[in-house]
Protein backbone atom coordinates (compact mmCIF):
# COMPACT_ATOMS: atom_id res chain seq x y z
CA UNK A 1 0.00 0.00 0.00
CA UNK A 2 1.47 3.38 -0.74
CA UNK A 3 -0.34 6.27 1.20
CA UNK A 4 1.49 9.50 1.11
CA UNK A 5 0.32 12.10 3.99
CA UNK A 6 -0.45 15.94 3.71
CA UNK A 7 -0.07 16.43 7.91
CA UNK A 8 3.25 17.76 8.58
CA UNK A 9 5.14 16.49 11.75
CA UNK A 10 8.83 17.80 12.81
CA UNK A 11 11.35 16.60 10.77
CA UNK A 12 8.95 16.18 7.61
CA UNK A 13 9.72 17.81 4.21
CA UNK A 14 7.15 20.82 3.18
CA UNK A 15 4.85 18.15 2.33
CA UNK A 16 4.68 16.59 5.71
CA UNK A 17 6.86 13.31 4.16
CA UNK A 18 9.37 12.67 6.34
CA UNK A 19 12.67 12.11 4.64
CA UNK A 20 12.80 8.44 6.33
CA UNK A 21 9.39 7.85 4.70
CA UNK A 22 10.54 8.76 1.30
CA UNK A 23 13.61 6.91 1.30
CA UNK A 24 11.09 3.91 2.10
CA UNK A 25 9.00 4.44 -1.32
CA UNK A 26 12.77 4.00 -3.14
CA UNK A 27 12.61 0.58 -2.38
CA UNK A 28 8.51 -0.27 -2.66
CA UNK A 29 7.77 -3.67 -3.63
CA UNK A 30 4.29 -2.79 -5.47
CA UNK A 31 2.85 -5.96 -5.68
CA UNK A 32 6.44 -7.30 -4.67
CA UNK A 33 7.95 -5.47 -7.58
CA UNK A 34 10.99 -3.06 -6.36
CA UNK A 35 10.71 -0.52 -9.16
CA UNK A 36 13.72 0.72 -8.75
CA UNK A 37 15.67 -2.83 -9.19
CA UNK A 38 13.81 -3.22 -12.07
CA UNK A 39 14.88 -0.26 -13.55
CA UNK A 40 18.28 -0.90 -12.91
CA UNK A 41 17.58 -4.22 -14.65
CA UNK A 42 16.28 -2.55 -17.84
CA UNK A 43 19.33 -0.19 -18.21
CA UNK A 44 21.81 -3.34 -17.75
CA UNK A 45 19.49 -5.27 -20.16
CA UNK A 46 18.76 -2.17 -22.72
CA UNK A 47 15.61 -1.66 -23.87
CA UNK A 48 14.39 -0.25 -27.47
CA UNK A 49 12.44 -3.40 -28.86
CA UNK A 50 9.23 -3.52 -30.59
CA UNK A 51 6.47 -3.57 -28.45
CA UNK A 52 4.87 -6.81 -28.54
CA UNK A 53 2.19 -8.18 -26.08
CA UNK A 54 0.58 -10.64 -23.81
CA UNK A 55 -2.99 -10.05 -22.99
CA UNK A 56 -3.93 -13.77 -20.77
CA UNK A 57 -7.21 -14.35 -19.84
CA UNK A 58 -7.12 -16.77 -16.71
CA UNK A 59 -10.22 -19.02 -16.27
CA UNK A 60 -9.70 -20.14 -12.26
CA UNK A 61 -11.12 -23.81 -11.79
CA UNK A 62 -11.02 -25.04 -14.78
CA UNK A 63 -13.23 -24.76 -17.57
CA UNK A 64 -15.41 -27.46 -19.81
CA UNK A 65 -13.98 -28.01 -22.90
CA UNK A 66 -15.89 -30.30 -23.98
CA UNK A 67 -18.82 -27.66 -23.36
CA UNK A 68 -17.16 -25.08 -25.27
CA UNK A 69 -14.82 -25.88 -27.83
CA UNK A 70 -15.01 -29.44 -28.23
CA UNK A 71 -18.67 -30.38 -27.95
CA UNK A 72 -19.14 -34.20 -28.87
CA UNK A 73 -23.09 -34.33 -30.27
CA UNK A 74 -22.77 -37.68 -30.91
CA UNK A 75 -21.82 -39.14 -27.39
CA UNK A 76 -23.87 -40.54 -25.15
CA UNK A 77 -26.16 -38.27 -23.21
CA UNK A 78 -24.08 -38.42 -20.08
CA UNK A 79 -21.25 -37.27 -21.79
CA UNK A 80 -22.42 -34.74 -24.43
CA UNK A 81 -24.05 -32.34 -22.28
CA UNK A 82 -26.95 -29.72 -23.04
CA UNK A 83 -25.84 -27.80 -25.25
CA UNK A 84 -25.28 -28.36 -29.00
CA UNK A 85 -22.35 -27.27 -31.52
CA UNK A 86 -23.01 -24.19 -33.95
CA UNK A 87 -21.54 -23.52 -36.97
CA UNK A 88 -18.45 -20.79 -37.42
CA UNK A 89 -17.82 -18.41 -40.29
CA UNK A 90 -14.77 -21.02 -41.04
CA UNK A 91 -16.15 -23.49 -42.64
CA UNK A 92 -15.90 -26.76 -40.77
CA UNK A 93 -15.37 -25.36 -37.24
CA UNK A 94 -17.96 -25.89 -34.69
CA UNK A 95 -18.15 -24.10 -31.12
CA UNK A 96 -21.14 -24.36 -28.50
CA UNK A 97 -24.18 -22.52 -29.00
CA UNK A 98 -23.63 -20.18 -25.59
CA UNK A 99 -20.39 -18.43 -28.00
CA UNK A 100 -22.31 -16.93 -30.86
CA UNK A 101 -19.91 -13.98 -31.16
CA UNK A 102 -16.73 -15.97 -31.50
CA UNK A 103 -18.44 -18.24 -33.57
CA UNK A 104 -19.11 -14.69 -36.00
CA UNK A 105 -15.56 -14.26 -35.73
CA UNK A 106 -13.55 -17.82 -35.76
CA UNK A 107 -11.75 -16.41 -38.36
CA UNK A 108 -9.56 -14.19 -35.76
CA UNK A 109 -9.26 -16.87 -33.52
CA UNK A 110 -7.90 -20.45 -33.19
CA UNK A 111 -9.05 -23.17 -30.82
CA UNK A 112 -6.35 -25.87 -29.75
CA UNK A 113 -8.72 -29.10 -28.59
CA UNK A 114 -5.48 -31.33 -27.53
CA UNK A 115 -3.91 -29.63 -24.74
CA UNK A 116 -2.15 -31.60 -22.07
CA UNK A 117 0.45 -30.85 -19.64
CA UNK A 118 -1.87 -29.46 -16.90
CA UNK A 119 -1.16 -30.25 -13.27
CA UNK A 120 -4.10 -32.02 -10.80
CA UNK A 121 -4.83 -29.47 -8.44
CA UNK A 122 -6.45 -25.48 -8.48
CA UNK A 123 -4.12 -23.03 -9.44
CA UNK A 124 -3.17 -20.38 -12.10
CA UNK A 125 0.30 -21.97 -11.55
CA UNK A 126 0.00 -24.20 -15.20
CA UNK A 127 -1.00 -21.23 -16.71
CA UNK A 128 1.38 -18.45 -15.48
CA UNK A 129 4.21 -20.70 -15.37
CA UNK A 130 3.92 -23.35 -17.11
CA UNK A 131 5.98 -26.34 -15.13
CA UNK A 132 5.89 -28.43 -12.83
CA UNK A 133 6.14 -27.34 -8.94
CA UNK A 134 8.65 -30.27 -8.36
CA UNK A 135 12.14 -29.95 -8.76
CA UNK A 136 12.51 -25.90 -8.64
CA UNK A 137 15.75 -24.78 -9.23
CA UNK A 138 17.25 -21.85 -6.48
CA UNK A 139 14.55 -19.39 -5.91
CA UNK A 140 11.29 -21.14 -7.72
CA UNK A 141 10.47 -20.61 -11.27
CA UNK A 142 9.47 -17.16 -12.54
CA UNK A 143 6.15 -16.50 -14.26
CA UNK A 144 5.39 -15.64 -17.82
CA UNK A 145 5.37 -11.69 -16.87
CA UNK A 146 8.81 -11.99 -15.02
CA UNK A 147 10.67 -13.67 -17.96
CA UNK A 148 9.28 -10.94 -20.29
CA UNK A 149 10.18 -8.75 -17.90
CA UNK A 150 13.55 -9.68 -17.50
CA UNK A 151 14.55 -10.29 -21.55
CA UNK A 152 13.19 -7.19 -22.38
CA UNK A 153 12.65 -4.56 -19.72
CA UNK A 154 9.98 -2.18 -19.93
CA UNK A 155 8.46 -0.35 -23.14
CA UNK A 156 8.77 3.37 -21.26
CA UNK A 157 10.60 4.27 -17.99
CA UNK A 158 7.80 5.40 -16.24
CA UNK A 159 5.63 1.95 -16.49
CA UNK A 160 5.81 -1.86 -15.71
CA UNK A 161 6.62 -4.16 -18.16
CA UNK A 162 4.59 -6.79 -16.45
CA UNK A 163 1.18 -6.28 -14.54
CA UNK A 164 -1.31 -9.04 -13.18
CA UNK A 165 -5.25 -7.70 -13.08
CA UNK A 166 -6.39 -11.05 -10.86
CA UNK A 167 -8.69 -9.66 -8.02
CA UNK A 168 -8.11 -10.85 -4.38
CA UNK A 169 -9.74 -13.83 -4.27
CA UNK A 170 -12.27 -15.02 -1.75
CA UNK A 171 -10.42 -17.98 -0.69
CA UNK A 172 -6.71 -18.64 -1.34
CA UNK A 173 -5.53 -20.74 -4.08
CA UNK A 174 -7.67 -19.75 -6.68
CA UNK A 175 -5.80 -17.41 -8.58
CA UNK A 176 -2.72 -15.07 -7.90
CA UNK A 177 -0.92 -12.76 -10.47
CA UNK A 178 2.61 -14.42 -10.37
CA UNK A 179 6.28 -14.51 -9.19
CA UNK A 180 9.45 -12.80 -9.66
CA UNK A 181 11.25 -16.68 -8.89
CA UNK A 182 14.84 -16.72 -9.21
CA UNK A 183 14.40 -13.69 -11.07
CA UNK A 184 13.58 -11.57 -8.27
CA UNK A 185 11.08 -9.48 -7.08
CA UNK A 186 12.14 -6.62 -9.41
CA UNK A 187 10.50 -8.71 -12.34
CA UNK A 188 7.10 -9.91 -10.33
CA UNK A 189 4.30 -8.39 -12.46
CA UNK A 190 3.19 -4.69 -11.02
CA UNK A 191 -0.49 -5.43 -9.30
CA UNK A 192 -2.52 -2.52 -9.09
CA UNK A 193 -5.39 -3.87 -7.38
CA UNK A 194 -7.69 -5.67 -5.72
CA UNK A 195 -9.63 -5.46 -8.46
CA UNK A 196 -7.67 -2.71 -10.23
CA UNK A 197 -6.84 -1.47 -7.33
CA UNK A 198 -9.27 1.11 -6.40
CA UNK A 199 -8.40 1.37 -2.18
CA UNK A 200 -4.48 0.62 -2.49
CA UNK A 201 -2.99 3.90 -3.22
CA UNK A 202 -3.25 7.17 -2.14
CA UNK A 203 -1.57 10.47 -2.87
CA UNK A 204 -1.81 13.43 -0.78
CA UNK A 205 -5.59 12.35 -0.21
CA UNK A 206 -7.14 11.09 -3.62
CA UNK A 207 -6.71 7.36 -4.34
CA UNK A 208 -7.85 5.70 -7.22
CA UNK A 209 -11.66 5.52 -6.10
CA UNK A 210 -11.80 9.15 -7.78
CA UNK A 211 -10.11 7.72 -10.81
CA UNK A 212 -13.35 8.88 -12.11
CA UNK A 213 -12.43 12.72 -11.17
CA UNK A 214 -9.41 12.53 -13.68
CA UNK A 215 -9.11 16.04 -12.98
CA UNK A 216 -8.47 16.29 -9.44
CA UNK A 217 -6.51 12.99 -9.40
CA UNK A 218 -3.81 14.45 -12.10
CA UNK A 219 -3.62 18.13 -9.99
CA UNK A 220 -2.88 15.97 -7.12
CA UNK A 221 -0.16 14.08 -8.79
CA UNK A 222 1.16 17.68 -10.05
CA UNK A 223 1.33 19.27 -6.80
CA UNK A 224 2.89 16.06 -5.20
CA UNK A 225 5.68 15.95 -7.70
CA UNK A 226 6.17 19.52 -7.34
CA UNK A 227 6.11 19.76 -3.68
CA UNK A 228 8.69 17.12 -3.33
CA UNK A 229 10.82 18.53 -5.63
CA UNK A 230 10.79 21.93 -4.31
CA UNK A 231 11.71 20.54 -1.09
CA UNK A 232 14.70 18.89 -2.53
CA UNK A 233 14.29 15.36 -1.06
CA UNK A 234 15.59 14.41 -4.42
CA UNK A 235 19.01 15.11 -3.87
CA UNK A 236 19.37 11.99 -1.63
CA UNK A 237 18.25 9.19 -4.18
CA UNK A 238 19.91 7.46 -7.29
CA UNK A 239 19.24 7.68 -10.33
CA UNK A 240 17.03 4.61 -10.25
CA UNK A 241 15.03 5.78 -6.95
CA UNK A 242 14.09 9.01 -9.20
CA UNK A 243 12.55 6.95 -12.15
CA UNK A 244 10.99 4.71 -9.73
CA UNK A 245 9.35 7.67 -7.60
CA UNK A 246 8.82 8.86 -11.21
CA UNK A 247 6.36 5.57 -11.86
CA UNK A 248 4.66 6.49 -8.47
CA UNK A 249 3.61 9.90 -9.86
CA UNK A 250 3.62 8.91 -13.38
CA UNK A 251 -0.23 10.16 -14.94
CA UNK A 252 0.64 7.34 -17.53
CA UNK A 253 0.13 4.83 -15.33
CA UNK A 254 -2.69 6.90 -13.89
CA UNK A 255 -4.30 7.22 -17.31
CA UNK A 256 -4.41 3.44 -18.10
CA UNK A 257 -6.06 2.56 -15.68
CA UNK A 258 -8.69 5.10 -16.13
CA UNK A 259 -10.96 3.19 -18.02
CA UNK A 260 -13.86 6.16 -17.69
CA UNK A 261 -12.00 8.15 -20.35
CA UNK A 262 -13.22 5.27 -22.74
CA UNK A 263 -16.24 5.82 -24.81
CA UNK A 264 -19.17 4.59 -23.14
CA UNK A 265 -19.99 2.66 -26.62
CA UNK A 266 -16.61 0.82 -26.33
CA UNK A 267 -17.68 -0.09 -22.59
CA UNK A 268 -20.67 -1.31 -23.75
CA UNK A 269 -19.21 -3.83 -26.12
CA UNK A 270 -17.24 -4.70 -23.43
CA UNK A 271 -19.82 -5.80 -20.98
CA UNK A 272 -19.80 -4.94 -17.36
CA UNK A 273 -19.82 -8.96 -16.11
CA UNK A 274 -20.34 -8.75 -12.02
CA UNK A 275 -18.03 -6.89 -9.67
CA UNK A 276 -19.19 -9.09 -6.72
CA UNK A 277 -17.01 -12.45 -5.90
CA UNK A 278 -18.55 -15.26 -7.71
CA UNK A 279 -18.28 -17.75 -4.41
CA UNK A 280 -15.46 -18.50 -2.95
CA UNK A 281 -12.95 -16.79 -5.76
CA UNK A 282 -12.90 -13.45 -7.68
CA UNK A 283 -15.75 -11.72 -10.08
CA UNK A 284 -16.88 -12.27 -13.31
CA UNK A 285 -15.35 -8.31 -14.27
CA UNK A 286 -15.53 -7.35 -17.86
CA UNK A 287 -13.46 -4.08 -16.79
CA UNK A 288 -10.68 -6.10 -16.33
CA UNK A 289 -10.58 -7.24 -20.05
CA UNK A 290 -10.63 -3.33 -21.50
CA UNK A 291 -8.23 -2.30 -18.99
CA UNK A 292 -5.74 -5.33 -20.00
CA UNK A 293 -5.57 -3.59 -23.82
CA UNK A 294 -5.44 0.10 -22.07
CA UNK A 295 -2.62 -1.22 -20.19
CA UNK A 296 -1.02 -2.68 -23.12
CA UNK A 297 -1.73 0.51 -25.16
CA UNK A 298 -0.01 2.11 -22.78
CA UNK A 299 3.68 0.22 -22.66
CA UNK A 300 3.00 -3.29 -20.82
CA UNK A 301 4.56 -6.23 -22.11
CA UNK A 302 2.40 -8.81 -20.29
CA UNK A 303 -1.05 -8.50 -18.81
CA UNK A 304 -2.89 -11.12 -17.05
CA UNK A 305 -5.96 -11.64 -15.31
CA UNK A 306 -8.66 -13.96 -13.97
CA UNK A 307 -12.49 -14.02 -14.55
CA UNK A 308 -15.20 -15.90 -12.60
CA UNK A 309 -14.83 -19.25 -10.98
CA UNK A 310 -15.06 -22.04 -13.34
CA UNK A 311 -15.15 -25.03 -11.06
CA UNK A 312 -18.54 -26.47 -11.64
CA UNK A 313 -18.71 -30.16 -9.65
CA UNK A 314 -22.37 -29.51 -9.51
CA UNK A 315 -24.59 -27.38 -11.86
CA UNK A 316 -22.17 -27.05 -14.54
CA UNK A 317 -24.86 -26.29 -17.36
CA UNK A 318 -26.59 -23.52 -15.48
CA UNK A 319 -23.36 -21.48 -14.58
CA UNK A 320 -21.95 -22.17 -18.23
CA UNK A 321 -25.37 -20.58 -19.25
CA UNK A 322 -24.66 -17.49 -16.47
CA UNK A 323 -20.64 -17.46 -17.46
CA UNK A 324 -20.15 -18.21 -20.99
CA UNK A 325 -22.09 -15.06 -22.48
CA UNK A 326 -20.35 -13.12 -20.56
CA UNK A 327 -17.14 -14.69 -21.58
CA UNK A 328 -18.32 -15.02 -25.10
CA UNK A 329 -18.36 -10.70 -25.12
CA UNK A 330 -15.33 -9.70 -23.23
CA UNK A 331 -13.12 -12.41 -25.63
CA UNK A 332 -14.65 -11.30 -29.09
CA UNK A 333 -14.94 -7.36 -27.66
CA UNK A 334 -11.12 -7.44 -26.68
CA UNK A 335 -10.01 -9.15 -30.11
CA UNK A 336 -12.04 -7.18 -32.61
CA UNK A 337 -10.39 -4.21 -30.09
CA UNK A 338 -7.01 -4.88 -31.10
CA UNK A 339 -7.77 -5.44 -34.94
CA UNK A 340 -9.54 -1.97 -35.28
CA UNK A 341 -6.53 -0.65 -33.41
CA UNK A 342 -4.01 -2.33 -35.62
CA UNK A 343 -2.84 -4.26 -32.22
CA UNK A 344 -3.75 -7.60 -33.66
CA UNK A 345 -0.25 -8.61 -35.16
CA UNK A 346 1.29 -7.40 -31.79
CA UNK A 347 -0.89 -8.10 -29.00
CA UNK A 348 -1.25 -11.92 -28.76
CA UNK A 349 -4.37 -13.01 -26.67
CA UNK A 350 -4.76 -16.72 -24.28
CA UNK A 351 -7.89 -17.92 -22.71
CA UNK A 352 -7.77 -20.94 -20.55
CA UNK A 353 -7.56 -23.16 -17.30
CA UNK A 354 -5.62 -24.81 -15.29
CA UNK A 355 -7.13 -28.37 -16.23
CA UNK A 356 -10.30 -30.01 -18.27
CA UNK A 357 -13.20 -31.16 -16.95
CA UNK A 358 -14.57 -35.23 -16.59
CA UNK A 359 -16.40 -36.45 -19.63
CA UNK A 360 -18.69 -38.29 -17.57
CA UNK A 361 -21.09 -35.82 -15.85
CA UNK A 362 -21.56 -37.18 -12.24
CA UNK A 363 -24.97 -36.98 -10.09
CA UNK A 364 -24.81 -33.23 -9.27
CA UNK A 365 -25.01 -32.33 -12.91
CA UNK A 366 -21.36 -31.11 -12.26
CA UNK A 367 -18.25 -32.16 -13.93
CA UNK A 368 -14.90 -33.02 -12.29
CA UNK A 369 -11.41 -32.35 -12.53
CA UNK A 370 -9.62 -34.16 -15.60
CA UNK A 371 -6.01 -32.68 -15.94
CA UNK A 372 -5.66 -35.56 -18.99
CA UNK A 373 -6.73 -32.45 -21.48
CA UNK A 374 -8.36 -29.28 -21.88
CA UNK A 375 -8.64 -26.64 -24.51
CA UNK A 376 -7.17 -23.59 -25.10
CA UNK A 377 -7.96 -20.36 -27.11
CA UNK A 378 -5.46 -18.41 -28.92
CA UNK A 379 -5.68 -14.95 -31.08
CA UNK A 380 -3.83 -12.18 -32.07
CA UNK A 381 0.28 -11.81 -32.11
CA UNK A 382 -0.13 -12.57 -36.06
CA UNK A 383 -0.82 -15.92 -35.70
CA UNK A 384 -2.56 -17.63 -38.44
CA UNK A 385 -6.11 -18.05 -36.89
CA UNK A 386 -9.52 -19.87 -38.60
CA UNK A 387 -8.17 -23.15 -37.48
CA UNK A 388 -8.02 -25.50 -35.06
CA UNK A 389 -5.16 -27.31 -33.57
CA UNK A 390 -5.51 -31.12 -32.57
CA UNK A 391 -8.46 -32.98 -31.80
CA UNK A 392 -9.79 -35.16 -29.13
CA UNK A 393 -11.20 -38.91 -28.86
CA UNK A 394 -15.00 -39.28 -28.96
CA UNK A 395 -15.60 -38.76 -25.34
CA UNK A 396 -13.75 -35.59 -25.30
CA UNK A 397 -10.83 -37.24 -22.91
CA UNK A 398 -7.62 -37.68 -24.63
CA UNK A 399 -5.77 -36.08 -27.23
CA UNK A 400 -6.19 -37.93 -30.06
CA UNK A 401 -4.04 -36.39 -32.31
CA UNK A 402 -1.37 -33.29 -32.15
CA UNK A 403 -0.91 -33.23 -28.78
CA UNK A 404 0.02 -29.72 -27.48
CA UNK A 405 2.19 -29.26 -24.21
CA UNK A 406 1.12 -26.67 -21.87
CA UNK A 407 4.90 -25.59 -22.61
CA UNK A 408 4.50 -25.19 -26.82
CA UNK A 409 2.16 -23.11 -25.62
CA UNK A 410 4.42 -21.01 -23.65
CA UNK A 411 6.94 -21.12 -26.49
CA UNK A 412 3.95 -19.85 -29.04
CA UNK A 413 3.60 -17.09 -27.02
CA UNK A 414 7.58 -16.15 -26.29
CA UNK A 415 7.79 -16.86 -30.17
CA UNK A 416 5.10 -14.10 -30.47
CA UNK A 417 6.92 -11.61 -28.92
CA UNK A 418 10.39 -11.93 -30.60
CA UNK A 419 11.85 -14.77 -28.40
CA UNK A 420 13.23 -17.97 -28.89
CA UNK A 421 12.54 -20.34 -26.18
CA UNK A 422 14.73 -23.06 -27.10
CA UNK A 423 17.91 -21.40 -27.26
CA UNK A 424 17.17 -18.73 -24.63
CA UNK A 425 18.31 -19.16 -21.36
CA UNK A 426 17.59 -17.10 -16.85
CA UNK A 427 20.09 -17.91 -14.68
CA UNK A 428 18.81 -19.22 -11.28
CA UNK A 429 20.38 -18.12 -7.73
CA UNK A 430 23.04 -21.43 -7.92
CA UNK A 431 24.18 -19.80 -11.43
CA UNK A 432 22.52 -22.19 -13.81
CA UNK A 433 21.16 -21.53 -16.64
CA UNK A 434 17.58 -22.37 -17.60
CA UNK A 435 16.13 -22.39 -21.03
CA UNK A 436 12.00 -21.02 -21.30
CA UNK A 437 10.88 -24.28 -22.20
CA UNK A 438 12.35 -27.76 -21.62
CA UNK A 439 13.86 -29.57 -24.43
CA UNK A 440 11.28 -30.78 -27.29
CA UNK A 441 8.40 -28.14 -26.89
CA UNK A 442 8.40 -25.56 -29.66
CA UNK A 443 6.46 -22.98 -30.55
CA UNK A 444 2.81 -24.62 -32.10
CA UNK A 445 4.12 -24.49 -36.08
CA UNK A 446 0.31 -24.47 -37.36
CA UNK A 447 -0.10 -21.09 -35.89
CA UNK A 448 3.61 -19.40 -36.82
Amino acid sequence: MLTILDRAKSGDFCDGVSRRQFLQIGGLALGGLSVPQLLQAESVAGVGRSHKAIIMIYLPGGPPHQDMYDLKPDAPSEIRGEFKPIKTNVRGIEICELLPRMAKMMDKLAPVRSLVGSLSGHSSWNCLVGRPYKDQPSGGWPCLGAVISKLQGQVHPAFPAAFGLAPKMRTGGWAYNGEGGFLGPAHMPFTPSDQHVKHDMVLKGISLDRLNDRKSLLTSFDRFRRDVDSSGVMDYVDEFDQQAFGILTSSKLAHALDIDKEDPKLRDRYGRGMTKPVGDAGPANLDTFLMARRLVEAGARCVTLAFSRWDWHSNNFKRAREDLPMLDQGVTALVQDLHDRGMDQDVSVVVWGEFGRTPKINKNAGRDHWPALSSVLLAGGGMKTGQVIGSSDRYAAEAKDRPVHLMDVFATLYHNMGIDAQTTTITDLDSRPHYLVDPGYKPIQELI
